[in-house]
């Protein structure tokens, strides 16, 4: 049986880096600082990796396709932990993966039921019309923040 992939409790600065140029073919230069330090803050959340690609619209890349994820499922049997994924969604019908795809792809490959944690953000009209006075995040549930045992959790792992 293939290992669990474990996960660090936070994303690294490399992450956010990675996430802010992919982002910057999408949004507007202004829009751009705020989407970055919006996925800087919790709250966190953690979904299965076959739910995320499918609501990303995103395929499931293979080994073989990319290097990359053949990187990441090294990671995963060597047991280094993966830094958790950054979303952001229009509020509409459009999620992003700024930053984590490979990561993803690499966790549903060992199975697709993988608990892949991150932050995740709303982000765009929608949010900006929202009148709830709380910050612009999608809220996990508490069942989404719970990072499991001890041993395969980002907290623990």
């Amino acid at each position: 049986m293939a290992k669990k992939p474990k996960w660090l409790s936070e994303p690294e600065e490399k992450d956010y880096a990675a996430a802010r140029s992919y982002l910057s073919l999408l949004l507007a230069p202004d829009e751009l600082s705020e989407a970055v330090e919006l996925l800087r803050k919790p709250p966190d959340g953690v979904w299965r990796a076959k739910d995320i690609l499918r609501a990303a619209q995103l395929p499931l890349l293979k080994r073989k396709q990319s290097s990359e994820v053949a990187e990441k499922l090294e990671e995963i049997a060597s047991g280094t932990p993966l830094s958790p994924i950054l979303l952001i969604h229009d509020g509409r019908d459009r999620l992003q993966i700024a930053d984590g795809y490979h990561r993803a792809c690499a966790a549903c490959l060992v199975d697709e039921d993988s608990q892949v944690p991150g932050r995740l953000v709303l982000f765009g009209a929608a949010a900006s019309h929202s009148r709830d006075p709380a910050p612009l995040f999608l809220r996990a549930t508490p069942a989404q923040r719970a990072w499991g045992g001890a041993s395969e959790g980002p907290r623990g792992g």
